[in-house]
């Protein structure tokens, strides 16, 4: 529920409650009144799912994102010694889904329903809740018995006294070094700040924080009692009243995999979420034929069971339903039907699955009136019982209040060790064990390679695309959209893309002409740099190299040294595009198909041309983790370009700074495919990195030209090539990192302080004027041709060009190093064409 009037203004009115901190809190929290005799307000989540239905792309994508800052915080070896605890009931889906992005991490949550024969591991008490009483109960005691980092996931995090209590009583029996608490908002006062270093010095280990937002609720004098009194005299405000049901609820079989838990109740390892993936296509279909027609639909989840109806809610959204997600609560929680409030609807029912604490109410809040028109309600089979179906249970409230409900009932896992059954599933791994470092083997999940013409323009055995179609989702955003965004830190460069830049017929005239005079001198790197990969990789592996381009910048050079070995030797050699993203690492998937299908050994990395370096180390970097994580090694992670004027490979066609026309567009000099994307709530811990085919821009697309016309030269060239690969054969080609050193040096020299905003070299300098809110160029003084597309990019967005001595570079593109809506050139188009 996404009110355009912030949904905390009803209570911060009469209450006086003020919630202070970063700019995404009120998108974030909304303020409801709870019956709790220790505290009045409740911060309600709107990225949850659980007393506001959302997306359960937004929801899952969230908590993802959170994982894998965990991940990027502990390191690759650290990760695979951690575990995750969540926490029951509101968290449980939350910490799933961060487990999920820190790569499977072995997952538990607290739970409530004690399960005869499951020795507790441990407990604690939630100090400002209405039930207090939390159970640790995984079938391996083992899981919490590791010294690995400890990953506790709670949705707000306020005083602190849930997560001290919980790491004190599980640091008594088993130390280890190191926590990390993370959580949707840090709300801690100014007092709380100091504990957590305090408690940490007090054991002895290391704790560390990550939060989707930080801020704080001031609540002034005589709160409690004043909320109290509110509830009081809001006590019989819209709680909706049963009506007579317009249909029975249909029950659907979901086809559930016996071996896989309903949840993180007694731990879920990642061969369950192998399981899972595997099996949700065809749950999907079966939910799907159920909900027959229906447009707007919820999944619903069950208190503590959240993971398993957004994974399945999830799957219905992704295959084109219009899909919200929430889950019911024993959260008494006031409802007020007011814009400027967080809980409008309230149904009511009684508790329905035998808790130990005893029978009670139970809630779903805004379902009623939001315009649903069928529901899916997820339960376990544990709460299949006499009380859901009773004529005050949840399936009559929801079948009074929305046309179509279907029941999908998942399987209530019981551990192994309780059932002693031979076919139950296998104890998780102990975390300390070796095994627990080896995820299992996802290659067969995964698609086969996208082709032309159905994606790219490409014809299909010039390469494979190892990404996801992601062409019908919107996610262009303006220049000075994704500039703000992406240097303030509210989002990654990958995670949206640029509009789709279309040139001017003066520019296209200028590509044309750059074309025509640097063909030769393409085809000559082409050819040095493919003869230079034939004769080191001819004793490794099978001797038939595998290229592996990086997209999209990479993959007409992988198309051109195909054709070049295919003309010149009559090979033909495999050729792949995959993503890699700065910061995130290459697409661990897509290594998994490779090295299902090939030799690791004769994997060939390829890309365009180096700037200072930076994909170089991450794909270095990347390659390292992959191999401790999965256990395949034999990736090498030299990289071939055409390019290098930085310095920083062994393998090239020319160190050379010149202009490479395809650096000159977009997707339409790279088969019509955008630059790759890498967004939590599209991309899923099994799916290949995803972009997009612009099949719409097929009039302007030059792609092929370009390949033919540098190809048309490769017999003139024959004799350069030849000599040129003689000589860098027995020359000394060991990087010396020039331009890493160049960069430095003129991001401290002009103020900027951000490598990351220094982009050297002709290609990198055309894609900041394409893609960027560019600040200035510094040009090589005296250079020609070369830079004539550049000089004309720079004074269609009013961008000054500055001739300096001593550059490595042909030119460097600097990106506006404090960018606010009013920087240079931020006019909100990509280019302006004239």
């Amino acid at each position: 529920m996404n009110d355009v009037v912030w949904s905390g203004t009803w209570v911060a009115e009469r209450l006086g409650v003020e919630l202070i901190g970063d700019e995404e809190l009120p998108g974030l929290l909304g303020l409801a009144l709870r019956r709790n005799p220790k505290r009045a307000h409740l911060l309600v989540s709107n990225v949850l799912g659980k007393h506001v239905p959302q997306s359960p792309g937004l929801v899952y994508g969230t908590a993802f994102a959170l994982g894998l800052r965990v991940r990027d915080l502990l390191g690759p070896a650290e990760t695979a010694r951690s575990v995750v605890l969540g926490y029951a009931e509101t968290a449980t889906g939350l910490g799933h889904s961060v487990a999920d992005g820190m790569g499977f991490a072995p997952y538990l949550h607290s739970t409530r329903r004690p399960v005869d024969g499951v020795a507790s591991a441990g407990g604690f008490e939630e100090s400002h809740s209405h039930a207090t009483s939390h159970l640790l109960l995984p079938e391996d005691p083992k899981l919490l018995a590791g010294d690995g980092p400890l990953v506790l996931v709670d949705d707000e995090f306020s005083t602190g006294n849930t997560v001290l209590n919980t790491i004190r009583d599980l640091h008594e029996r088993h130390p280890r070094e190191r926590y990390v608490i993370v959580a949707l908002v840090d709300m801690r006062s100014a007092a709380d700040q100091g504990r957590l270093e305090s408690f940490a010095q007090e054991i002895g280990a290391r704790i560390d924080l990550v939060a989707g937002a930080a801020g704080t609720v001031r609540l002034p004098e005589g709160v409690l009692e004043k909320g109290q009194a509110l509830v009081a005299a809001h006590e019989t405000a819209p709680v909706e009243s049963p009506r007579t049901p317009a249909n029975a609820p249909v029950r659907v079989e979901l086809g559930w995999p016996a071996d896989v838990p309903d949840g993180g109740r007694h731990g879920f390892s990642a061969p369950h979420a192998i399981a899972l993936n595997e099996a949700l296509p065809a749950m999907t279909e079966r939910l799907a034929t159920a909900l027959g027609g229906a447009r707007r639909v919820l999944v619903l989840g069950f208190e503590e069971l959240m993971y398993a109806p957004l994974r399945l809610a999830l799957a219905l959204e992704r295959a084109g339903h219009d899909v919200s997600y929430s889950t019911t609560t024993r959260s008494p929680v006031l409802a007020v039907d007011d814009p400027g409030y967080a809980i409008r609807t309230r149904l009511v029912f009684p508790a329905h699955d035998a808790p130990a604490d005893g029978p009670g109410e139970r809630y779903a809040y805004n379902v009623a009136g939001a315009g649903f028109d069928a529901v899916v309600a997820v339960v376990d089979s544990a709460a299949d019982n006499p009380e859901l179906h009773a004529p005050d249970g949840l399936l009559a409230q929801l079948a009074a209040h929305i046309p179509h409900v279907v029941l999908a009932v998942v399987p209530s896992y019981v551990p192994a060790l309780v059932t002693g059954a031979p076919d139950a599933p296998e104890a998780i791994v102990a975390l300390g064990a070796p095994d627990a470092l080896e995820a299992p083997e996802r290659s067969s999940m995964l698609p086969e390679p996208l082709r032309g013409p159905a994606f790219s323009s490409y014809a299909p055995e010039e390469v494979g695309w190892l990404l996801q179609d992601l062409s019908d989702v919107e996610l262009e955003a303006p220049t000075e959209e994704r500039e703000e965004a992406i240097q303030s830190g509210g989002a990654h460069y990958a995670e949206s893309l640029p509009v789709e830049y279309q040139p001017s017929d003066r520019y296209q005239e200028l590509f044309h002409a750059a074309l025509e005079t640097s063909a030769a001198r393409i085809a000559r790197a082409v050819g040095t740099v493919t003869e230079t990969v034939l004769a080191e990789r001819s004793g490794r592996g099978s001797g038939t190299p595998v290229l592996v381009s990086l997209a999209r910048a990479g993959t007409p050079v992988g198309v051109l040294m195909r054709r070049w070995a295919q003309a010149r030797h009559g090979r033909d050699l495999p050729h792949y595009a995959v993503s890699i993203v700065r910061g995130r690492g290459i697409d661990a998937n897509a290594l998994r198909w490779l090295a299902a299908h090939h030799d690791p050994a004769d994997v060939v990395f390829v890309d365009g041309w180096t700037g200072k370096g930076a994909i170089t180390r991450e794909l270095a970097e990347a390659l390292q983790k992959f191999e401790r994580t999965e256990g395949i090694a034999g990736f090498d992670p030299e990289i071939a370009v055409l390019a290098d004027p930085g310095s920083c490979v062994r393998t090239y066609g020319t160190r050379e700074d010149f202009l490479i026309p395809s650096a000159c567009l977009n997707s339409t000099v790279s088969g019509l495919i955008s630059r790759t994307v890498l967004r939590a709530d599209l991309v899923g811990p099994d799916d290949f990195h995803g972009g997009k085919f612009y099949r719409e821009l097929a009039g302007a697309d030059v792609s092929n030209d370009f390949l033919d016309a540098v190809a048309a030269r490769f017999d003139e060239v024959a004799e350069d090539v030849a000599t040129a690969v003689k000589e860098l054969l027995a020359a000394d080609r060991t990087p010396t990192w020039e331009g890493w050193a160049a960069v430095e040096r003129i991001s401290e020299e002009y103020g900027i302080h951000d490598v990351n905003l220094v982009k050297p070299g002709v290609g990198e300098t055309t894609r900041v004027l394409l893609r960027r809110v560019p600040w200035k160029i510094l040009a090589q003084r005296g250079a020609g041709a070369d830079l004539a597309h550049v000089r004309l990019l720079a004074e269609q967005r009013g961008v000054p060009v500055e001739e300096v001595d001593g550059l490595p570079y042909t030119c460097v593109g600097l990106i506006h190093p404090q960018y606010t809506r009013g920087a240079t050139g931020a006019d909100g188009k990509a280019v302006v064409s004239q």
